[in-house]
């Protein structure tokens, strides 16, 4: 494949996402939405839309038999390995408590939920997001219980004291992203029970009750444009004095060490036969570690009493910089043939 042909199929996949996101920031700057919409907007996206996103999209697996488990087993420990790491690199570069937790946060917690599943999609289909789906199922709960241990290990005053291991597993029990993805796999465990009792499907949702199933569909189907069009809204441009080397060492973790490290052993053993990736894991794996920051992560570190300034920051500029790192994780990856956009 010649390079002008990577090139040019890269910009398909990863420019519609940008032009979104810029659609909403725009939009935002000319007062034709305003911070409630997009407010609003964001609950409606959290709680509905991308839940019946996940919930379609996981339930379409063919079998349990088709998930990757080595995927998923790969994400969880190379999360693990990022809290690590991003540890000491906290530590090393600031001293002020409430921003070591943010840098902490930032090292490990990707927006697989919004930025990564519109990757997903646009790098590989509904295979792919079917297989990120899954991906974040497990990831998301995970990313959420290391995010509370990140600012909890550097909170100071009694804003600590809200968010017990009781509450932290409540939250993430309610958590509607993982509800959808948990729905999505008791109907599809419904639907193989009914082959190994009956021998064939019996009841099929997406048949036997079509009118309800295409309205979820169709919240699906607005999940993408409207998520990245929401996040777009969100930006808010402010002064980073004081913050340069913090903002700096984020963006840095997130958007260029994270994906390199993850990427890369990933594909070091795809090639030695120790883990199966294809077409549809590949693009999974670029929407858990090239996309930027979760833009939850600044909410939850303003109410740990963490530094939420440069929270925000890091949403910002993480994903205004993942726009040329994830083109280059593209034609990297398309020039080994790893992906098929």
């Amino acid at each position: 494949m010649g390079l002008s042909v990577i090139l040019f199929t890269a910009v398909n996949a990863v420019v519609p996402v940008v032009l979104l996101i810029l659609l909403g920031y725009i939009l935002k700057q000319k007062n034709f939405i305003n911070k409630d919409f997009v407010k609003i907007g964001n609950k409606l996206v959290f709680n509905v839309c991308l839940p019946c996103m996940l919930f379609i999209n996981v339930y379409n697996i063919e079998s349990f038999a088709s998930i990757n488990w080595e995927i998923v087993l790969y994400g969880v420990v190379m999360l693990v390995v990022f809290f690590v790491l991003g540890l000491g690199t906290a530590i090393l570069v600031t001293k002020v408590p409430e921003r070591r937790g943010v840098i902490l946060q930032c090292t490990f917690r990707s927006n697989i939920a919004i930025i990564g599943l519109s990757l997903a999609s646009a790098l590989g289909g509904e295979e792919a997001v079917a297989v990120a789906a899954i991906v974040s199922s497990f990831t998301v709960p995970v990313n959420n219980v290391l995010a509370v241990l990140s600012l909890s290990m550097f909170a100071t005053g009694d804003k600590s004291d809200k968010h017990s291991i009781k509450n932290v597993l409540i939250n993430i029990a309610k958590n509607p992203l993982i509800i959808g993805c948990v729905l999505g796999l008791v109907f599809l465990g419904i639907r193989e029970a009914q082959v190994a009792l009956f021998g064939d499907v019996v009841f099929r949702f997406s048949h036997h009750t079509k009118f309800l199933y295409t309205a979820v569909n169709n919240l699906k189907s607005i999940a993408t444009p409207f998520a990245l069009v929401v996040l777009g809204g969100q930006f808010e441009f402010s002064a980073v004095k004081g913050l340069l080397k913090e903002i700096v060492t984020g963006t840095l973790w997130r958007i260029v060490l994270a994906p390199v490290l993850g990427l890369g052993l990933a594909i070091a053993l795809n090639s030695m036969g120790l883990m199966a990736c294809g077409v549809n894991e590949f693009p999974a794996l670029v929407a858990l570690f090239g996309s930027p920051v979760a833009v939850s992560s600044a909410v939850m570190a303003s109410s740990m009493g963490a530094d939420e300034q440069l929270a925000t920051q890091l949403v910002v500029w993480t994903s205004i910089f993942s726009i040329f790192t994830i083109f280059a994780e593209v034609c990297v990856l398309m020039g080994m043939g790893l992906l098929a956009v």
